[in-house]
């Protein structure tokens, strides 16, 4: 049973240690929630980056018996130590990603739970250094997960439990079911119900030692983009005696797809130019805090603009976002938030980001590329420590997931023939010609010049864009003055240019909506990045936003 556990906790900013009791004179919060609504979007990059604390009352009373407790957090930024009646339970590093703790053995009949979440700065955590504010929080959902002895597993990596493969052979899928199961015993069984619609398509019965299946989908209703995002569902059921003891319900695509270094990228077998954004997650006041309303308003202008793709940068966003993104077709670059600096400290941290994302994201059939960095070579480096990671994380990837390709964002200024640009199945470039330096023109000059000099290497364009504050106007618009009119020509040029070049796998405009960055102190209102198509409350669409439309 999974109880969503949001209401009625008592946060502090200012407390100094674990508390024994609930603390009543704390601030009452609901989640999600972040420390950093305000002060990591008003400038001066001096929002407040510490530890924080939450805590919660839990009655052993409200538990089924006999059931063993975990508690599950969708993201809590960056660190988090989690304690129960005082006693440590366990962490988690990495601001992005669902982790679950086993507090089981530390129950009484009243539990005081107590989360200890950091933001700070550290040598061994990513994100450290980003264009970008670092929202501290438990800003998604948290929840009270019972289970018996015997469940479908809940301790790899935050994971669902299940792996779906999907396999198109012809007008048929072969679809590869694994299941993990904690506790099995020879007197249970598992029953998989393949459905499409509410229609049984497929169904098995094994013993719950028998924890991987094949089914045959004949005549396949393909997952085809935004022309047909067509999902099939997979309930999979551990049972003894005829009673059900836990279950789990996935979502699947069948599809296939190539990216070809002259044509781009193709959709079951079919030409399907990759046109589309970057999004990041927060929004003016509640930071990443985000409700459902505010994931659907986002994928609503994002389809209304016509994309095809999306880049979620720069880390791992929410389930919600990314089951949207399956049923409204989208094609999608998954990444880790590895960017910007290589930190010596921060490669197990790498692994470990990489491992959540791939192993809970496994099964969306929107995903088509794993992104490894970004920009990591923009402070400098550049030696052999940072190339290794990079490897260790492509090979690892590939080992997790041979179905899906690897990706890099790579910074302008790093040489096109340097090792690490050349480890990933495919590339892409973040080009700012034409607004940092040098002109418009030389975006496609640029492709140009790599797909010459590596016929045989994908190369796309991850980022690119130019600010705008909003209303901002002028007859004669030139680069760095901030108007709508300088960044409608300068995203019509790049239009020009980027669409008739096919080779180019994929393009990804710098941003869908403006986004909070504490450092920045320009455009008109500190503390923003105004690179949207979209303003940050999502009320004023740019008028390049209706270039893309158009």
């Amino acid at each position: 049973m999974i109880k969503l556990w949001n209401e009625a906790w008592h946060f502090s900013k200012t407390a100094l240690d674990i508390p024994q009791d609930l603390p009543v004179d704390w601030e009452a919060v609901n989640l999600p929630h972040t420390w950093n609504g305000k002060d990591g979007q008003d400038g001066g990059n001096d929002y407040y980056r510490g530890t924080c604390y939450y805590a919660k009352k839990l009655s052993k009373d409200d538990l089924s018996a006999g059931q063993l407790v975990y508690l599950e957090f969708q993201a809590a930024n960056s660190s988090a130590d989690v304690y129960v009646n005082g006693r440590h339970a366990g962490r988690h590093d990495g601001g992005y990603s669902t982790w679950r703790v086993n507090i089981t053995g530390l129950l009484a009949d009243e539990n005081l739970i107590v989360v200890a979440v950091n933001n700070a700065s550290n040598a061994s955590v990513y994100p450290q250094e980003a264009d970008f504010t670092f929202y501290g929080g438990l800003y998604r959902n948290v929840s009270v997960i019972t289970v018996p002895e015997s469940h479908f597993d809940l301790d790899y990596y935050g994971g669902p439990g299940v792996d779906v493969t999907p396999v198109v052979n012809g007008s048929d899928a072969e679809v590869d079911v694994q299941v993990y199961v904690t506790g099995a015993l020879p007197s249970q069984q598992i029953i998989y119900t393949v459905k499409a619609a509410d229609q049984v398509v497929a169904e098995q019965i094994t013993d719950a030692h028998t924890t991987r299946v094949t089914f045959t989908i004949s005549q396949a209703r393909l997952w085809n983009g935004r022309k047909d995002p067509f999902l099939y569902s997979l309930e999979v059921r551990l049972v003894e005696n005829g009673e059900e003891l836990d279950r789990r319900n996935v979502r699947f695509g069948c599809r296939s797809f190539k990216v070809d270094p002259e044509k781009g990228f193709f959709l079951n077998g079919e030409s399907y130019p990759l046109r589309g954004v970057n999004r990041h997650q927060d929004r003016p006041e509640i930071g990443n805090a985000l409700l459902p309303e505010h994931h659907n308003e986002d994928m609503d202008f994002i389809c209304e603009m016509g994309a095809t793709t999306i880049r979620l940068a720069h880390y791992q966003h929410d389930q919600y976002f990314l089951d949207l993104c399956d049923e409204r077709g989208m094609i999608v670059w998954a990444e880790i938030p590895y960017i910007a600096c290589h930190m010596v400290g921060g490669k197990e941290n790498t692994i470990s980001q990489m491992k959540e994302l791939v192993i809970q994201n496994y099964n969306h059939p929107s995903i088509a590329v794993w992104g490894l960095s970004n920009e990591i070579t923009i402070l400098g480096a550049d030696d052999e420590d940072m190339v290794e990671n990079h490897r260790i994380l492509n090979d690892m990837v590939h080992e997790m997931d041979p179905t899906r390709l690897t990706t890099l964002a790579v910074i302008k200024d790093c040489p096109m023939d340097k090792e690490y640009v050349h480890i990933t199945d495919v590339v892409s470039y973040n080009l700012y010609l034409g607004w940092y330096v040098g002109e418009t023109h030389e975006n496609g000059l640029f492709m140009d010049e790599f797909h010459e000099k590596f016929p045989n290497k994908p190369i796309g364009l991850s980022e690119y864009g130019c600010e705008a504050a909003c209303n901002w106007h002028t007859s004669t618009p030139g680069k760095g003055d901030y108007t709508e009119d300088y960044q409608a020509y300068y995203h019509e040029e790049l239009i020009k240019q980027l669409f008739v070049r096919p080779y180019i796998w994929a393009t990804h405009v710098w941003n869908m909506f403006d986004f909070g960055s504490d450092a920045r102190a320009e455009g008109g209102k500190d503390g923003i990045n105004h690179k949207g198509l979209v303003s940050f409350d999502r009320k004023y669409k740019k008028d390049a936003f209706y270039a893309y439309k158009a």
